[in-house]
C-alpha cells in the first residue's frame, strides 16, 4: 500500500532518501563552529502545539499573547487546517531568540530545532490505523556540522537532544493532521467554525481552557468531576484533551461522553439556524433578482 506522505519539495534541502532510527549520521553542533547561527539567520519553523506551550510557559505569558508576539498562521494544506510558525524578527528572517551566543530558549527549543539537521516524516500506511516515523537527512550548503568527525545514530540523535517527550505529546496533533490528509474529500472542507475550532484546540491553549471550563461545555460533555479537574490543572493533560476533543468532533469518535438530551437539542438548534440562513440568503438573492430585472423607466 502508498504511503500518505508527502514527498520533500525539488528544491528542499531535506535527502529525498528515508530511513528509520537506526541510521547512523555524521553531525555534530558546536559553540565555535564556523557556521554557529547560521541556521538562525534564516528561518522557516513550524511549531506542534507542545512547543507552544513550552515557549508560552517561558515567558509567563498566555498563548494568545505568545501566538500574537511571536508567531504567524499558515495552511498546512490549501483550504484546510492551519499550521503555526514561529515569526522572524521585524524587517528581517532572523529567528527573534538567536544572540550571538546561540539560541537565548535553548531549553525550550522548538521541535523542528531539536531535530536539526534530521526530518522528521509522519507517515501512515493506507491500511493501518496508527502513523509511524521515518527520517530524511537536511544538508545545507551553509552548516558545516557535516563535517564534524561524530557518528551518531538518530535513535541517539533524538535522546540527546530531548525529542522523546516532544514527539510523544505532539503524536495526537500529527495523526490528527494525517487523518485529516487520508480522508481528504470524504469528509468535505472544513467549515470556518471547524477551521477556528482546530486552531484554538492545538495553539490557544489558554482560550481552549476557558472553553472548556464554560456551562456550554458541561452542558454537553459528561466528564466526571475529578477528570475535569485535572484537564484544567495541567496544561498536557488539557492538550493530550484536546486532540481527543478534536477526534470527536472532526472525525466522529465518540471517546468523550455526551449528555444526549442536550446534545441533541443543540444539535437541532443548530439545524434551526442553518435553515433560518439559507432562507434568508434564499431570500436575499430573490430580491437582488427582481432588483435587476425591474424597468428603469417605471
Amino acid at each position: 500500500m502508498p504511503d500518505d506522505q508527502t514527498p520533500p519539495f525539488p528544491s528542499s534541502p531535506v535527502v529525498p532518501q528515508t530511513f528509520d532510527d537506526s541510521k547512523v549520521i555524521q553531525f555534530q553542533c558546536r559553540p565555535g563552529i564556523a557556521c554557529w547561527n547560521a541556521c538562525c539567520s534564516n528561518i522557516d519553523i513550524s511549531l506542534t502545539p507542545y512547543d507552544i506551550l513550552r515557549l508560552k510557559r517561558r515567558f509567563a505569558t498566555s498563548s494568545g499573547e505568545f501566538l500574537r508576539e511571536y508567531t504567524v498562521p499558515y495552511e498546512i494544506e490549501q483550504d484546510s487546517i492551519a499550521g503555526v510558525k514561529l515569526r522572524p524578527v521585524a524587517n528581517g528572517t532572523a529567528c527573534q531568540f538567536m544572540t550571538p551566543a546561540g539560541c537565548s530558549v535553548y531549553e525550550d527549543r522548538p521541535t523542528a530545532c531539536r531535530y536539526y539537521p534530521v526530518a522528521l516524516l509522519s507517515l501512515r500506511r493506507q491500511d493501518e490505523y496508527t502513523d509511524r516515523s521515518s527520517y530524511a537527512l537536511v544538508e545545507e550548503p551553509h552548516c558545516l556540522g557535516h563535517q564534524e568527525p561524530r557518528p551518531i545514530s538518530v535513535a541517539d540523535y533524538r535522546k540527546e537532544q530531548g525529542l522523546e517527550d516532544y514527539d510523544n505529546l505532539a503524536r495526537g496533533w500529527r495523526q490528527l493532521i494525517l487523518k485529516k490528509k487520508s480522508s481528504g474529500p470524504s469528509i468535505g472542507k472544513p467549515s470556518k467554525r471547524s477551521l477556528e475550532l482546530f486552531f484554538m484546540v492545538c495553539y490557544d491553549l489558554d482560550r481552549f481552557s476557558q472553553f472548556v471550563a464554560s456551562e456550554g461545555f458541561s452542558d454537553i460533555y459528561d466528564l466526571p468531576a475529578d477528570e475535569l479537574k485535572n484537564i484544567l490543572c495541567d496544561d498536557v493533560a488539557l492538550m493530550q484533551f484536546g486532540f481527543r476533543f478534536l477526534r470527536q468532533v472532526l472525525f466522529g469518535e465518540e471517546t468523550i461522553p455526551l449528555r444526549r438530551e442536550a446534545a441533541e437539542q443543540r444539535r437541532l438548534r443548530h439545524m434551526e439556524r442553518q435553515q433560518r440562513l439559507a432562507t434568508e440568503a434564499a431570500a436575499r438573492r430573490a430580491m437582488e433578482q427582481d432588483e435587476m430585472y425591474e424597468d428603469p423607466n417605471e
